[in-house]
């Protein structure tokens, strides 16, 4: 199913040049490129070993921070000896720590679920993640760490300043959808071709976190035109 062993993450903003500045200069990812992704947002992408952060850049007003179920991102560097704790200009929170730090080898999240029992059912069997912990769960080499929080009850704004998203890279995105649905997923957005680039989706888990299934053709070596 997986495309890529790791997940990717997607926050929007409004602060464009201070956070370019702290994912380059306090994370201390390696920019990558920036993407048009239309409606006046751009998206600048960082590499965070084989993940992607995907800062998008509004250029209208986006919302104030609202429930999106991503509590936070951890990130483990090759060399790094101690463990930090930051937040970005826009209050995300980000801790940076060195590689195998609670099993964390690329990186992790922190997600919020009401019923955690419940969460893993769903990511285990809508997205096959597997299960390798109290309340972690293993997506390639990224790791999920789910913790009690307040659900979203209904979809949450997709663009609003913070974490509001991540990416699995899939073999098929029609595929990987459908199969969520029919394990509880709500649905986001439906799978829609970016001309030969990506096809890509759109899912909430059952807190109302948005999952996007991308389908790279880069990844896969397949025609994603459909």
């Amino acid at each position: 199913m997986l495309a890529k062993p790791d997940l990717d993450v997607g926050l929007f903003t409004n602060r464009r040049d201070e956070q370019l500045a702290f994912w380059r200069e306090v994370a201390g990812l390696s920019f990558d490129h920036t993407l048009k992704l239309g409606g006046g947002v751009l998206q600048h992408r960082f590499n965070a070993q084989d993940s992607v952060i995907k800062v998008n850049d509004a250029r209208h007003t986006l919302a104030e921070k609202s429930a999106s179920g991503i509590l936070g991102l951890v990130i483990a560097k090759p060399g790094r000896q101690d463990t930090h704790d930051h937040t970005d200009p826009d209050g995300n929170m980000l801790a940076l720590v060195p590689i195998g730090h609670h099993g964390v080898t690329t990186i992790g999240l922190r997600l919020a679920a009401t019923n955690l029992a419940a969460s893993e059912v769903f990511y285990v069997g809508a997205l096959g993640m597997e299960a390798i912990g109290s309340a972690t769960l293993r997506c390639g080499k990224s790791l999920i760490f789910m913790q009690h929080g307040m659900s979203a009850r209904q979809p949450a704004q997709l663009a609003a300043k913070g974490y509001r998203y991540f990416t699995i890279q899939v073999q098929n995105c029609d595929l990987a959808h459908a199969r969520a649905l029919a394990h509880g997923a709500r649905e986001g957005r439906a799978p829609v071709s970016l001309g030969s680039t990506a096809r890509v989706s759109f899912i909430l888990d059952p807190d109302g976190t948005w999952i996007e299934l991308s389908e790279r053709a880069s990844l896969t070596g397949s025609s994603v035109e459909r």
